[in-house]
């Protein structure tokens, strides 16, 4: 009975133990960083400040047909996957004549075949675009849609140093859409 009994409350701490174990599978969309200027995270020297970071998810293709279909053409969308992406400024900048005081935004889009509306707004930490609300829009300009011949996987963000700034590109599927950025 005794051996019943130890046995018994072994398989059930055992259960216990195993199930307390369990981590919850990963997202499918790995989370990134880019930043401004370009690698800063890893290439940072001494004292160097970064100007910008986004923090957001990365879609894969998966032989799916993204942008206008998946992503549809004049509707908000995130800008990635999952959590509404974030875009840090750590001084003030501007984007077409427009300034954008240093601080935290969401960064969300309205895509569309040849142009496309690039979104900060101030309300963070939502899921998707599903909370997205108009009024608390910060800036709002419309930027160019580019086709490449490259098939791009998964969604990328990245910056390219100009003249008095950066160029944030987006490129996905077969698309790139870049939104200067001055400061």
């Amino acid at each position: 009975m005794k051996k019943a009994i130890l046995l018994s409350s072994m398989l059930f701490i055992g259960a216990i133990s195993a199930n307390a174990q369990t981590f919850r599978g990963l997202d499918a969309s790995p989370m990134d960083k880019a930043f401004y200027p370009d690698n800063f995270s890893h290439d940072r020297k001494g004292d160097d400040k970064a100007l910008v970071r986004v923090t957001y998810s990365r879609p894969a293709k998966k032989n799916r047909e993204v942008i206008g279909k998946l992503v549809p053409f004049g509707k908000v969308w995130r800008v990635g996957a999952d959590e509404s992406t974030e875009i840090k400024f750590y001084q003030d900048a501007t984007i077409q004549g427009q300034k954008v005081k240093a601080g935290t935004y969401a960064l969300f889009a309205i895509p569309g075949e040849t142009e496309w509306t690039i979104i900060l707004n101030k309300d963070l930490d939502y899921w998707g675009a599903y909370s997205y609300k108009e009024a608390d829009d910060v800036l709002r300009v419309k930027v160019p849609a580019k086709k490449t011949a490259e098939n791009i996987e998964n969604f990328t963000i990245q910056f390219a140093k100009v003249d008095n700034g950066a160029i944030m590109k987006f490129g996905w599927e077969n698309t790139v859409v870049e939104t200067p950025i001055t400061f």
